[in-house]
């Protein structure tokens, strides 16, 4: 009999909209109950699906059904070691992200539909198995976020919505060009992603589709030089939606490059390799320079993730085992920890209206539960061993060493500007005489803490048990190894075959 967990999983948002929807005016203020509600019980159909997971590299609780039978679009989603990590890190994030969201007075009813909207785009994105559906949740994405940004955000709201959304609908043009291409070059024509998997195209076309794929999932990682829509968005958008923009969003570039770049392209992913080492190693130094240039502290987390990220493309770029896992470890860990520093920006905005770290100094003191909270998250995004951070950027550069050790030598300043920045940040915000004015400043509240500490849990949980996500990811991951990298390749390399 065949499950439907997955389909509940991403439209049970939808009933809350509906919910939400139907609330008499001026009903607003119970918005914010019922969208935690829903994401709670998105929350517990995850771990649902949870138990029901396999640890095998194979996909998992497929549902099938017809949809477009003349196009052959057919409804088709399904999870393994790639996708349900990061549905597991959108239902959290959106639990999280809903309860940061209790401090939004203004139009309520209209923020929590696109919230849940925004939760159903991302769930089914990473679940779709069909490129048609995967690209029109895709797009779903961009209708929210635009408008959670564009109605709710700074003073320069309608800037960043309208730059976040050319740039990535830019992209997804591209991404469509390819669908289209794949879909013609496949016999039968078909949008079903397992079926796509088993053609054998020519390497010109696994290379123009490479790069057309590429384009789509490079703008919204942000990949170097298709960034500079990403500090804009960040800045001006609300606290609770730059957390899922980083926590979520930019995974779905990499987890595109995963499932579709390398699964169907998997010979042009090696002619892209050096290139990809290049953007990987620009993005990490560049992004490292530029966060310790900043002085608003959310624009510094925000060319913080420019530089992280960067390590993700570095694991990708390796094409081996090692390279792989760190890469999806890192896809995850970054989620959890640049989470955490966004939601603390928005603690500190909160209070002090201002996100100018010169402004500050000497605050370890006057609210010392959340000092201690900010050096525990800058301390895993910097990798300190024991925590989450480490685990990721270790087995990425362990893996780009492998390949490209010059590379991977010059990705190791991310690292040191890395500690910079963020101890820098300590200094000027936490460290020093106290600046009277923020005398009366008061300390992390309860339910700030409560969106932080399921976070924390987290970052001392796979920092010190790292097997906890690897032994998810790896049977899928290995079985993408040996399709990046056949036995037959190998022993030819060596001599050939006996």
């Amino acid at each position: 009999m065949t499950s439907h967990i997955l389909s509940y999983i991403i439209f049970t948002p939808l009933i809350g909209i509906l919910v939400i929807a139907f609330l008499p005016k001026g009903q607003g203020e119970k918005a914010k109950w019922i969208a935690l509600a829903t994401t709670l019980a998105v929350g517990l159909l995850t771990l649902v699906a949870f138990s029901q997971f396999q640890l095998i590299g194979e996909y998992q609780m497929v549902e099938e059904a017809e949809w477009i039978p003349q196009f052959g679009v057919q409804y088709i989603v399904g999870t393994d070691g790639i996708s349900f990590p990061m549905v597991f890190l959108t239902a959290l994030m959106s639990i999280l992200a809903c309860v940061a969201s209790f401090g939004i007075k203004e139009r309520q009813k209209e923020y929590f539909v696109f919230y849940l909207l925004l939760e159903t785009g991302m769930l089914g994105t990473f679940l779709s198995l069909d490129l048609f559906l995967f690209y029109v949740f895709w797009e779903v994405v961009l209708v929210p976020m635009y408008f959670l940004i564009g109605i709710w955000g700074g003073p320069r709201r309608e800037y960043a919505a309208i730059k976040f959304f050319l740039y990535t609908l830019a992209g997804s043009l591209f991404m469509l060009l390819g669908i289209l291409a794949v879909y013609f070059g496949s016999t039968p024509n078909t949008f079903d992603l397992r079926v796509i998997a088993e053609q054998d195209f020519t390497l010109r076309f696994q290379q123009w589709v490479f790069m057309a794929f590429f384009l789509g999932f490079a703008i919204k990682v942000p990949i170097f030089p298709f960034h500079t829509w990403l500090p804009d968005a960040h800045v001006e958008a609300p606290t609770p939606v730059s957390v899922i923009l980083a926590a979520v969003l930019l995974k779905m570039g990499t987890y595109g490059l995963l499932r579709f770049n390398y699964m169907l392209f998997p010979d042009a992913a090696h002619w892209f390799q050096p290139a990809m080492f290049v953007l990987a190693v620009v993005g990490i130094v560049y992004g490292g320079f530029v966060a310790l240039a900043q002085t608003d502290f959310k624009k510094m987390v925000a060319y913080s993730s420019v530089s992280h990220m960067g390590f993700v493309l570095l694991g990708l770029a390796a094409l081996n085992e090692v390279g792989l896992r760190g890469a999806m470890v890192q896809m995850f860990t970054h989620g959890t920890i640049t989470g955490g520093l966004f939601l603390l920006v928005g603690v500190l905005y909160d209070r002090a209206h201002t996100r100018d770290m010169t402004h500050f100094g000497g605050l370890s003191g006057q609210v010392p539960v959340y000092a201690g909270i900010l050096i525990f998250f800058s301390m895993a995004s910097l990798g300190l061993p024991g925590l989450s951070g480490f685990i990721g950027e270790f087995m990425v550069l362990l893996g780009g060493f492998e390949v490209r050790p010059i590379f991977t030598g010059v990705a190791c300043l991310g690292i040191i500007l890395a500690a910079s920045y963020l101890l820098y940040m300590i200094q000027r915000i936490l460290l020093g005489p106290l600046n009277e004015k923020w005398s009366e400043l008061t300390d992390i509240n309860g339910r700030e803490i409560a969106t932080l500490v399921p976070l924390m849990v987290l970052v001392v949980l796979i920092g010190v048990y790292p097997s906890v996500l690897i032994e998810y990811v790896a049977p899928t991951l290995d079985k993408l190894n040996m399709l990046l990298n056949p036995p037959d390749t190998l022993l030819s390399s060596v001599g050939g075959a006996p």
